[in-house]
């Protein structure tokens, strides 16, 4: 316990955190202040130094496994009160510990080599789980990305139909064209695209859950003809499109491969295309992905700086037309999933076991206060092949988005 003591004597500086080790001594560190202190139980004695030598990864596997426990399961409020007290220690024990971040650096390398075989692997682990997983804390529409919320009491079903809203009134779209979904998911956005705007749309995606479900979909809707879905890698989509839209799927691209991403999207998009990445980002300078999320989450993961996309996209020739940086969005959203998750406890359960369901809290806490507290940001960025594409002022969008709104409600 000496050296996770040590840490958190340094770490906790504001709200107050209870450590209760097996034998029940009970540590307290930082002060009284009018949020309720964090209660931690470590159940056995190997535990604490587990957590400080391997610090988010250590932690997330000691909750997972049961070897440490949250006081009414605050997992959310943990890791909202370490983040707090760390968001300007660029030491933090969540960050580096004492393993040296030169081999976290080379081991995150290797990760983001995501060629073709990987890419589908690494799909598989995390979208290929059970429909029934998602169903019990997604919106109706399945968006399992970022929404819009343009109020923050806003539900999670209208702040992800204001993200189509407000991601279609920047594509800028004409009945008849032809648009690409590049990370489909399972099939939302792309029928949504159909619905509002008389486009054909083609989506691709390397899950096979999700295929099978957005094909349902489009067959049920009666688009199926004008709505396509398929089995593909970005790397093996050919012909032309008027709109190419990418919504949560670039952060599984990984860096080595931006430039000849970003370069096969100039060959799809035509000459007067427009094109939306939507992704997760990090501001300031690039970084790493933890551990625990590589491997329990999101192996070959990465959320890149702006730097390194825009880096990668100007070789490309593609003209960065418009960029917009989301907040907060992400946290209103992950909040949702987390109450969700918190509330279908029994059924996530019944359906894998007790380890996953605080897996999955764990990982939904932590990204949710990565996004109040730490360096994750969402980043929407238009591009275009010729300069006079678009009108030469943004009001278009403002336009479009108060028409398909009023469509809506």
């Amino acid at each position: 316990m000496w050296l996770l003591d040590r840490f958190l004597k340094k770490l906790i500086r504001q709200g107050q955190l209870i450590i209760i080790e097996s034998n029940g001594q009970r540590h307290t560190y930082g002060t009284v202040s009018k949020n309720t202190p964090i209660t931690v139980r470590f159940h056995d004695p190997e535990a604490p130094d587990f957590v400080a030598i391997h610090p988010y990864m250590g932690s997330g596997e000691a909750y997972m496994d049961g070897r440490m426990t949250v006081d009414d399961e605050d997992i959310l409020g943990l890791i909202d009160l370490i983040l707090a007290n760390t968001v300007s220690d660029r030491a933090s024990m969540l960050e580096g510990g004492v393993i040296p971040r030169t081999i976290q650096s080379m081991a995150n390398k290797f990760q983001r080599l995501n060629w073709k075989a990987r890419s589908k692997q690494n799909v598989a682990h995390h979208y290929d789980l059970s429909d029934k997983l998602y169903h019990l804390f997604l919106d109706q529409d399945r968006q399992y990305s970022c929404g819009y919320f343009t109020d923050t009491h806003n539900s999670l079903d209208q702040a992800q139909l204001d993200k189509k809203i407000h991601i279609a009134s920047k594509l800028a779209l004409k009945s008849g064209q032809k648009i690409l979904d590049i990370g489909c998911g399972w099939g939302g956005m792309a029928l949504y695209l159909n619905r509002v705007a008389d486009v054909d749309v083609l989506g691709i995606t390397l899950s096979e859950e999700q295929l099978k479900v957005a094909k349902k979909r489009a067959e049920e809707a009666g688009v199926s003809d004008r709505v396509k879905f398929k089995l593909i890698d970005y790397r093996q989509v050919e012909g032309r499109f008027d709109r190419i839209v990418s919504v949560g799927m670039f952060e599984h691209v990984g860096p080595p491969y931006y430039k000849s991403f970003f370069n096969h999207c100039r060959d799809l998009l035509a000459d007067d295309g427009v094109m939306l990445l939507h992704t997760i980002g990090r501001l300031g300078l690039p970084g790493t992905t933890d551990p625990w999320t590589n491997k329990y989450i999101f192996p070959g993961g990465y959320c890149p700086a702006l730097s390194e996309v825009i880096g990668a996209s100007e070789h490309s020739g593609l003209i960065v037309s418009d960029v917009e940086t989301l907040r907060l969005h992400y946290m209103y959203t992950i909040n949702h999933w987390y109450k969700r998750v918190m509330a279908a406890k029994a059924d996530i359960i019944k359906l894998y076991d007790a380890r996953f369901y605080r897996m999955w809290t764990f990982y939904l806490a932590g990204a949710s206060a990565a996004f109040r507290f730490g360096q994750m940001c969402n980043y929407q960025i238009q591009y275009i092949k010729k300069r006079d594409s678009l009108p030469l002022t943004r009001d278009y969008m403002f336009e479009n988005e108060a028409v398909l709104k009023a469509s809506e409600y």
